[in-house]
């Protein structure tokens, strides 16, 4: 078999082309199901209960390009009892996993900040997953306005 020689025009139109069909309204939205099914397959299959995690953020987000959000789980972060993991999804995203965390006792505090792109107004899932094992969630609607990317 032969290697297939990319030159850099080749390149370059390839990128455009997918430039331009995820530029497209609808193009490769995401569902709340598939903000599921990510979440699922990072737990597993097991299923999160509400409670102990929260999501910290704006209601209404003027840009959606730049949102910030924390997460917060009640954990006393100690080597017996403290979170082990941390994921966040987003449905209504192209792709719904937004963040995934290994954490540990030696954090000290079970909390984090970060910037999140949400193309549409979305809700925000975050679950934790503790060192028992036990699983934890919390959601949130972010509405996104006209300012937003996309939405």
């Amino acid at each position: 078999m032969r290697p297939v020689e990319v030159t850099r025009r080749g390149a370059m139109a390839g990128a455009g082309a997918l430039a331009i069909a995820t530029a497209l309204p609808g193009a490769a939205d995401a569902t709340p199901q598939a903000a599921r099914d990510w979440l699922l397959a990072q737990t597993e299959g097991k299923a999160a209960q509400p409670g102990r995690v929260t999501i910290e953020g704006p209601e209404v987000a003027e840009n959606g390009a730049s949102i910030n959000l924390g997460v917060r789980v009640d954990s006393p972060m100690t080597a017996d009892d403290h979170v082990t993991a941390l994921w966040v999804a987003a449905d209504g995203n192209p792709n719904p996993g937004v963040l995934s965390l290994t954490l540990g006792p030696d954090l000290g505090k079970a909390a984090v900040q970060f910037r999140i792109r949400l193309a549409q107004t979305s809700t925000v899932h975050a679950v934790a997953r503790m060192s028992d094992g036990s699983l934890w969630s919390a959601r949130r609607e972010v509405k996104v306005t006209v300012g937003g990317c996309g939405g």
